[in-house]
């Protein structure tokens, strides 16, 4: 079974395709709150399941990790808007430091191909 690498970086690929399966990186997103970064990585996550040919009703499963589980209304309520509602994928959320600090939301997701 072949591997396709999108986007590959010397540290990271933005997403790798095995089989049926595309992995992406976590992606986090621009702007000051939770609200901009999280509805900039989920535009990010949008164009990299477009790349490998896939699309978010085919999400299997999306952890999310928050710099602070105290702001998990606000990006549920940015979730909530974008997630297909016929197709939500198994989900966790945590608190975790972050790369750096200016993060405060990062999303990692596992999908299927068409």
């Amino acid at each position: 079974m072949s591997i396709t690498r999108i986007e590959p970086g010397p540290r990271m690929s933005g997403a790798v395709v095995h089989g049926n399966t595309v992995y992406l990186a976590g992606q986090v997103g621009e702007g000051v709150s939770v609200t901009e970064q999280s509805k900039s990585a989920l535009a990010e996550v949008d164009r990299l399941l477009a790349a490998a040919g896939t699309n978010k009703s085919k999400i299997l499963q999306t952890i999310i990790y928050l710099s602070d589980i105290s702001t998990f209304g606000e990006m549920n309520a940015v979730w909530e808007a974008w997630v297909d509602p016929k197709n939500t994928p198994a989900r966790a959320t945590s608190q975790a430091a972050l790369a750096t600090p200016d993060y405060k939301v990062e999303f990692v997701v596992i999908a299927a191909l068409d």
